[in-house]
Parts: C-alpha cells; structure tokens; sequence
C-alpha cells in the first residue's frame, strides 16, 4: 500500500529528530524515498511541510538541507525557548485545572521512575514530553501551541536530553516538581520563574557538553598527531 503524504512526513520528521540525516546534510528527493520505501510524490509534499517548520531549508540552488545552526542560533533557539516556555506556564498558571495537575503529577512519577538506580534516558525523554505537552495544552493557546511546536521541533532542542548528565536530569526533574507547586498555588509570576531559569539552565548543560565534546575532540586529534 502506497504511503500517504502524512506517513512520509511524520517518517522523514522522526529521522531528521533521531539524527539519521545530520546537520549540514543536503538530501536527495530520491534518497528520502528511498529512506520511506515510496515514490518521490508523497516525498515532495513532505519536503514542503517541512520547510515551513524549518526541519528542511533550501539552498540558492534549491538543494533540501537538514539546517545547520551556528552557536549565535542555538543561543538565540533557547532565548526564544525560555520566552514562549515562560509564558505558557504563566497562562497555565491562570487556566490550569485539579485533573491537569493530576496528570502532570502522573508524567513526573514517570519520569523519577526513570531516573531510577541507571538513568534511561529514552524513558526521561518520553516523560519530559508528557509532561510539557500537557502543560502547554493548560495554557489553551492554540498562537503558542503553533510557535512552540516551530521551536521545540528544531533538533538542537529536541535532542538537548541527549547531552545531559544524570545531575542534569535529576536537576530538571525538580523544575518540574516545582512547576507543579507553582501551578497547584496559580502563582503566575513563580511559574513563569521556574518555566524560565528551566530553559536558561538547559542551554547552559547544553553549552556545557558542546564544550566538552569539543575540548575532547582537540585531544583526540592531537594525540593522533
């Protein structure tokens, strides 16, 4: 059965997330289709939709790309982040109800229990996912929903839990029990804090590990030398 623009988007998507095409990488309609098992139709609609989400971007010459962003982007990915994270949880702080508490509560038990005795950091990711898509589906903004979903989705930040330490997430797992605290007392101005210095932190473990992989691969290229 031939596969649906909607299949072959939601396939190409998940790979640009997962890192199966890196960034920098120009991308062949044809190798896409031969990434999705279809024909280069369905990939060509794909592509479309993916450009206007800023997973793809074309050159000069029309050449698809996965982008590559420099580290003045990713700073500004993160300032534009910590914002609109800052003002969803306000809102939700406003609007929230006791049985959306109660399911951010049920995402945070999931989360410590992946951050059990070994860290899964996959388990970590889901529940990290859990719990800030009903946060943001709290603060019943259909404008944020549509931005954040444009920022969320760029692969730096959404494999930003890939370069944490165990503390980094135990540290983030807090935010989010204090998010809770927050929204359970409708303080506005404290969840806007947390949701904030949340994002501010991320960024920071973020440079962090970059500069250390960097640091480690200077030492390894010179040790070959």
């Amino acid at each position: 059965m031939a596969k649906t623009s909607e299949q072959v988007y939601r396939q190409i998507r998940a790979g640009i997330l997962a890192g199966d095409f890196e960034p920098g990488m120009f991308v062949p309609e044809d190798e896409f289709a031969s990434y999705c098992g279809t024909s280069r139709t369905p990939v060509r609609e794909a592509i479309a939709r993916l450009v206007s989400e800023t997973l793809l971007q074309r050159s000069g010459t029309r050449r698809v790309f996965v982008p590559l962003w420099s580290d003045g982007e990713v700073e500004e990915l993160f300032t534009l982040r910590a914002k609109l994270e800052a003002h969803c949880a306000e809102r939700a702080a406003e609007l929230i109800t006791p049985d959306e508490i109660a399911e951010l509560r049920t995402h945070a038990d999931f989360i410590d229990a992946a951050l059990g005795e070994e860290a899964d950091i996959p388990g970590f990711v889901e529940g990290n996912r859990r719990f800030h898509a009903t946060l943001l589906a709290a603060a019943r903004s259909e404008p944020l929903n549509q931005m954040m979903r444009i920022i969320v989705n760029q692969v730096i930040i959404h494999r930003t839990a890939e370069r944490y330490k165990v503390s980094d997430l135990e540290q983030s797992q807090r935010d989010h029990r204090d998010l809770i605290a927050a929204f359970t007392a409708h303080d506005v101005a404290w969840a806007g804090a947390i949701a904030r210095n949340h994002i501010r932190r991320a960024a920071h473990a973020y440079r962090l590990r970059a500069n250390e992989a960097a640091t480690h691969g200077a030492h390894f290229t010179e040790d070959m030398d």
